[in-house]
Order: C-alpha cells, then structure tokens, then sequence
C-alpha cells in the first residue's frame, strides 16, 4: 500500500510509487541496475529536513536509513569514514564515545550525513567551512550502477560536483570527513543592542571560533550566542540549560507563536515580549552537545548567503522593511558566518558568507515576507541554501554560480537520461532549458 509523506515542516506532501531501503551497497548497486532496466525516476530521502521538494516523487523513493555507522577513524590523518545514511545524532554520539568531534556542526542534526552534505548544511565560524567542505573523498553509485570514488586527487571534477549536488549525480554510500579530537565548548548567550553587534561585527567573527546572532524584528535587540574552545570542565547544573533551551525557547515560544498565529496583529507585540526574555547562561561541555538546539516550533524557511561584509546594509534594509511593510512576523532573523569554499554549488562559493535566514510559524502566510527579503538578498548578490525557501530557476542561479555550466556537463554525463531528477530539479537546474555536451572527468 503507498503511503504518503511529509517533510519536517509540512511544506512538501507527497505518496512515491514505492520506497526501498537497501541496507549495503551492493543491494544500492543493484537496486540502480534492476530500475534501469524499466527506466524508473529515482529520488533520495534523508530525514526530511529540507523545506523545498527536493526528494518529491510519484517513482522510487531510496532511504538511506539503514545504511548507518562509522566504519573508521584514522587517528594519525583525523579523518573518519561513515555510512552515508548515518544521522548527524548518530555520528556525534559515535565520535563522543570514540574521543572525536565534527570540525563544526549546525543546531539541528536530525539530517543523515548525505542529506547535509547534499544541500550544504552548514554550522557558523567565518573560519569554518560547511559540512560539505568537511568532506574530503566520498563514493558514489551512478545511475548504471558504476560505483565511483573521487577526491580533490581522483575524479577531481566529480568530487566538486558531487560534495553539494542536491542528490542529482547518484547515490552516495560512504562519505570521509575531517574530524577533530574530543574538545569542549563554552557557550554564553546574552541580549545585545543590534547597533553594537553591527559596529563590532568583525571583532565578533574573528575573536571567537563561532558566533552567530539572532536579531527579533520589530526591536533593536540581538541575542548573540558565542562558543569558544575551553579546558574548564562540563557544567555541572545543566539543568538550567535544558530549562532555558525546551521552556523558554520551545514550550513558552509556542504559545506566544500560537498566539500570532490566531491573531497576526499581535506579531510585533510578541517578537517584543521575545526579545525581553532573551537569557543571559553559559555552559560548558562537549562540543556536539553544544551546537545542537531543541527545535520543537516548527515553521517554514528561507535562507540566503551573502556577502559577510554586506550584512550590515542588508540588516538595516530588512529592519526598515519589516517595519514598512508591517509584516506580520515575530520568528527572530537567524545569521551566522561560514568560510568561503571551492564547491562548485556551494553558496560560499569563493567568498566568506554571511547566511541570514527568515522564518515564519507554520500554519501563517509567508508568501509576501519571503519574497520581500528575497528582493534584498538577491541585490547584494545572495545565493539560497539549497535546502531552504526561494523563487529561483536555473537561469536566475546559473549567473551566480561561476562554476554552474561544469556542474551540469559533470550531472550530463553522469545521468543522461535524468533518472535522478524530478519536476522540482528541473526547474531550478535548468535541465530542460541547455543540453550540455559530456566530459572527461578529471
């Protein structure tokens, strides 16, 4: 019987004619070769945290769920080889029981590893890279079922395609990454006025190993979150911690969304009451316990990375806008620092980025906000995260993208007959518009 799905947010709804869920490569190998045969689309599932449609289909649906673990750590390079199906939870939980970390992660890890690394999931440090750039060899089975293995010195061309691809070249399998040994954090959250964070933006970025920020509309108040290495020991009342992170900034924020939802007027009003509750805590202690935040409210996404050096005109455009236009949002705007990459998809594509996000509850209309802080994104040169909200298509990306015709020819050659794209992959690929001729992987 087919049964429908959902992503996280509820934003996409679909049935797939089928879903497989192979449990080793070699059963992905076939699986490829046996729906060739029949011509069958293919799309990949993660945990269904993107908010585009990325994996919709009424074809084969491929999980990656059972396709977990790490299968190694070389202690002498740092670097460890995991099953692409693997969540960010489980990984992190592997490494802390084997004395490594992630470089850097995000605030959320419910993602499979294929999943964030196929859209560019991304944590903050504007001397770190995303999860992506943390990837240094991967393996990939192609629409025939060829099994492929690339890195900056094998496959070159591939590997800079296939480390951000949207799940458009093949399937990944098994994917090495960077990791560092076991270190601790120091976390301190405070309420900032927004003038100060934007006069001391560059100190903030380059004094400490992550800094993000979250400013509430309608208000000149920031809440500035930094994490910093630390020798001190775990802190012992964590108590206070898990209070502030599932009362405070779930249960009570729910209410206060609910109230919004029931009666929008009252958006301004509550990202007010919001920002006067921001807490003042620190905490010390592993650093994957530390970069992942409960995410209870759930809501719709948009995410653009810009320029770092753009944030402060493009926040005082949103600030002036929101309040123009009297937007009914109170979901605070979300911005953190990534460093500049060489991923031929990568929104930090050859430039230190600032990815500043909006959100909206869900169940509220959201159309007109976006859309509006998407027009300013766009003027200084934005480019959307793959996994989030956005208008664009293929001719609108490929000019900013410089690397944008060798993704395709690379995906061309990999996949002629399109079995891993769908009506959504089309549009923002353009796939239908330009035909490229193959290459010869590097």
């Amino acid at each position: 019987m087919k049964r429908p799905l959902s992503n996280w947010s509820g934003s996409v709804r679909f049935t797939p004619g089928d879903i497989a869920q192979p449990e080793t490569e070699a059963e992905i190998v076939e699986l490829l070769r046996r729906t060739r045969t029949h011509r069958r689309k293919i799309r990949l599932i993660g945990s269904g945290h993107s908010f585009t449609p990325l994996v919709e289909t009424d074809a084969t649906l491929i999980s990656l769920e059972r396709l977990q673990g790490v299968e190694a750590v070389d202690a002498t390079k740092q670097l460890a080889t995991v099953r692409a199906g693997s969540t960010l939870k489980s990984l992190s939980q592997s490494f802390l029981e084997k004395g490594w970390s992630f470089e850097n992660l995000g605030d959320i890890n419910a993602q499979s590893i294929a999943g964030a690394i196929s859209t560019g999931t991304h944590g903050t440090g504007i001397h770190l890279g995303s999860l992506s750039e943390q990837v240094v060899s991967l393996t990939l089975v192609t629409a025939d079922g060829e099994t492929l293995h690339c890195s900056a010195k094998q496959n070159g061309d591939l590997f800079q395609a296939a480390r951000l691809s949207l799940g458009s070249l093949g399937i990944l399998t098994r994917v090495q990454l960077r990791v560092k040994p076991l270190y601790q954090l120091h976390y301190v959250s405070q309420p900032l006025p927004l003038k100060e964070v934007l006069n001391n933006l560059d100190a903030y970025k380059e004094n400490h190993r992550h800094f993000e920020c979250y400013w509430f509309p309608y208000t000149d108040t920031v809440q500035a979150k930094f994490l910093n290495p630390t020798d001190l020991l775990p802190s012992k009342q964590r108590w206070k911690s898990i209070f502030n992170k599932l009362v405070l900034e779930n249960g009570v924020f729910w209410l206060l969304s609910e109230a919004a939802r029931l009666f929008p007027s009252l958006s301004p009003r509550v990202s007010r009451m919001s920002a006067r509750g921001i807490p003042r805590f620190e905490e010390k202690g592993a650093a994957q316990s530390l970069f992942v935040t409960p995410r209870l409210v759930r809501f719709q996404e948009m995410e653009y990375a810009i320029p770092a050096n753009a944030l402060p005109p493009v926040l005082e455009e949103m600030k002036a806008t929101i309040e123009s236009h009297r937007f009914p949002v109170h979901f605070p705007v979300e911005i953190r620092f990534v460093k500049g990459d060489d991923i031929w998809l990568s929104p930090a594509y050859q430039q230190d980025s600032a990815f500043v996000a909006v959100h909206m509850y869900k169940g509220m209309p959201y159309q007109a906000y976006f859309s509006a802080m998407e027009q300013i994104f766009l003027r200084y040169g934005g480019r959307p995260h793959w996994g989030k909200m956005h208008s664009l298509e293929g001719k609108d990306l490929a000019r900013r993208y410089p690397r944008w015709d060798d993704f395709l020819r690379v995906r061309q050659q990999l996949d002629p007959e399109g079995r891993f794209l769908n009506p959504y992959l089309k549009r923002i690929l353009g796939f239908e518009e330009t035909r490229h001729p193959a290459p010869t992987p590097s």
